[in-house]
């Protein structure tokens, strides 16, 4: 990696940082209920998916996936126990949602707002605009490290 794509990617990471922490002011302002019933990331029971950025999923997985992770479209891995192991790097997605129904209509503009300073961080850093669900990401992820030899039956690492 170059000098200057370094530098380009340091600076998109901070600035996904300052949305992260604008959403989360937001999220706190608007106060919704969480229940701590894990809903959120059991998207085929509860009908939803998560949809991120790769630059999302960059950070996501910049520490690997949780030991005996499997890969299901319909959870996600971070969560044990009805707690998410990712809480600081978690994506826009994930900050945005709550169950609470009188959240949702507040939730609805802050994704959309959110999802706009997405797009606008990817023309900033001329970044190729790749949104898709979670667990393409998470399959994309595992096979490369097979594929570099860091493991060896496409399980992800303990």
């Amino acid at each position: 990696m170059s000098g200057a794509s370094a530098a380009r990617d340091a600076q998109l990471r901070e600035g996904l940082r300052e949305l992260y922490e604008s959403v989360d002011r937001a999220v706190a302002d608007a106060a919704p209920v969480c229940e701590i019933s894990g809903r959120c990331c059991r998207f085929q029971e509860y009908g939803h998916r998560l949809y991120i950025s790769r630059p999302e999923a960059e950070i996501l997985l910049e520490t690997g996936l949780p030991a005996e992770t499997v890969i299901d479209d319909g959870l996600c891995p971070f969560q044990r126990e009805r707690l998410c192991t990712a809480r600081e790097r978690r994506p826009l997605g994930c900050r945005i949602f709550f169950c609470d129904p009188n959240y949702t209509e507040q939730m609805e503009t802050l994704s959309e707002q959110s999802i706009a300073r997405l797009k606008q961080l990817h023309l900033e850093y001329e970044i190729d605009w790749e949104y898709g669900p979670l667990h393409e990401f998470l399959r994309e992820y595992v096979a490369a490290r097979a594929s570099s030899g860091d493991i060896e039956d496409g399980t992800p690492p303990r």
